[in-house]
């Protein structure tokens, strides 16, 4: 009996280090988008433009291969990243994580996106990965995901959010609300939400307590 087992468990094994491997490449994009808002500073109208390109040559690329006509280069990321919903149909994460970076750079204040953006890189970034590797407990009607993905998201944000003012509080419930949001059952649009909400809330605290962190 352990005999016959043992492929299968090898074959389920190998298919959890897959979806574990493509969980980190898409991931890492989620977290080089924190580079974003440094690019912004420095060359704020060139950034959006380039991101807009991006979108749109991103969108033909997706239309294309639906056709089978492929993009070398895109396609091939593309293909690599894709989850097993993502199958045969277009690939709308890197277009809501564009989106809600442009959002949160057109709406708000530089600083303010900056925080929305950090969310998105590193709380949203590294929930679904650190979900994938030590996720036990999932939390009812969140469609999957885990206490420890949404306490990664927690303290990802708490960091990054105090790196960017220096105030606990503020930080806190940043954490708190992009910890909510990251809960919620949106599928890829998280990526579209999180940026301009959080940057909002952002812009509101700092608002509310800026003598204390001024």
């Amino acid at each position: 009996m352990g005999n016959q087992r043992d492929p299968v468990y090898g074959i389920v094994e190998r298919q959890r280090l897959n979806a574990i491997l493509k969980e980190l490449f898409r991931k890492s994009i989620h977290i080089c988008s924190s580079f974003i808002p440094l690019f912004l500073k420095l060359a704020y109208w060139p950034v959006i433009v380039l991101l807009v390109l991006a979108v749109i040559v991103y969108s033909i690329s997706e239309v294309l291969r639906s056709k089978n006509i492929e993009l070398p280069l895109i396609s091939k990321v593309t293909e690599i990243a894709a989850r097993k919903r993502d199958e045969n149909r277009f690939v709308l994460g890197p277009v809501t994580l564009v989106c809600g970076i442009l959002l949160a750079a057109l709406l708000l204040p530089l600083d303010c996106a900056r925080a929305g953006i950090f969310a998105l890189a590193f709380g949203d970034g590294l929930a679904s990965l650190m979900g994938k590797l030590f996720g036990k407990i999932t939390i009812p009607g969140a469609h999957g995901k885990t206490a420890a993905g949404s306490l990664t998201c927690f303290f990802a944000v708490f960091i990054s959010t105090f790196c960017c003012c220096g105030n606990c509080f503020i930080a806190l419930v940043i954490a708190l609300c992009a910890m909510f949001i990251e809960i919620l059952p949106l599928a890829d649009f998280d990526n579209l939400i999180i940026p301009p909400a959080i940057g909002w809330i952002y812009f509101l605290l700092v608002a509310q307590t800026q003598p204390l962190i001024g």
